[in-house]
């Protein structure tokens, strides 16, 4: 479990940069392996010179298990999801460029796309501000997320969980695009949002239909 949850991470560290939600080291990834313990990108280490052994297991108080190197700053945020979102699997906090200046200006994300709307129930809200790996972020990111799948960092970037790495990842993908048609609609009017009814319907088929079938068709898998 431990070997196939550090592949999975450092295949999909490689993906997140060539996608240009994070650069450099910045950004982090885990996954939930059991109750106890989950594996977390290291501090400090480019993504696309990561190999497995350069991720590092921590138990649920942070306390870290397996591994040569410091797990990254942001062990507190992912375990702080952990512990309160049972369904959470895997965590990824990305800097992507759109959703990143909506945090900056501490303005949420709309319900004005069908995907994004399916799959977090509403806006992306913004975390209210707080120093990056402190327990306060990690709260104020809980208040924010409210039973969603994402929330905006103030003036930092974006977090969001899945029920697996690829589901967290597709997560991020869409609160990014929708981030980018945001800024566009502010630049020509302002987009005009999702009735709140159809908002409830399309987020209901997801959770209860939509979701299920890529499970079944195994796109929540990343190899």
């Amino acid at each position: 479990m431990i070997d196939a949850a550090r592949r999975q991470i450092v295949t999909a560290g490689i993906k997140m940069v060539e996608q240009k939600m994070i650069a450099g080291s910045w950004g982090n990834l885990s996954i939930k392996i059991d109750t106890s313990r989950c594996a977390i990108t290291p501090s400090g280490r480019s993504y696309d010179s990561l190999n497995t052994e350069d991720i590092v297991v921590v138990d649920m108080q942070g306390n870290k298990i397996k591994g040569a190197l410091i797990p990254s700053s942001e062990t507190p945020l992912h375990l702080a999801i952990y512990n309160a979102i049972p369904a959470a699997q895997a965590i990824v906090h990305t800097h992507s460029v759109y959703a990143s200046a909506c945090a900056a200006l501490h303005r949420s994300i709309p319900a004005l796309i069908e995907d994004l709307v399916q799959i977090i129930g509403g806006s992306v809200d913004v975390a209210e501000y707080a120093l990056p790996g402190t327990k306060v972020l990690a709260e104020n990111a809980l208040i924010a997320l409210q039973n969603k799948k994402a929330a905006l960092l103030a003036n930092h970037g974006v977090v969001c969980w899945g029920i697996s790495l690829e589901t967290a990842l597709m997560t991020a993908e869409i609160v990014e695009k929708a981030a980018h048609i945001y800024c566009i609609c502010e630049t020509m009017g302002g987009a005009k949002l999702l009735p709140e009814s159809d908002i409830a319907i399309m987020h209901d088929f997801y959770k209860q239909h939509y979701s299920k079938r890529q499970i079944e068709k195994g796109d929540d898998v990343l190899e």
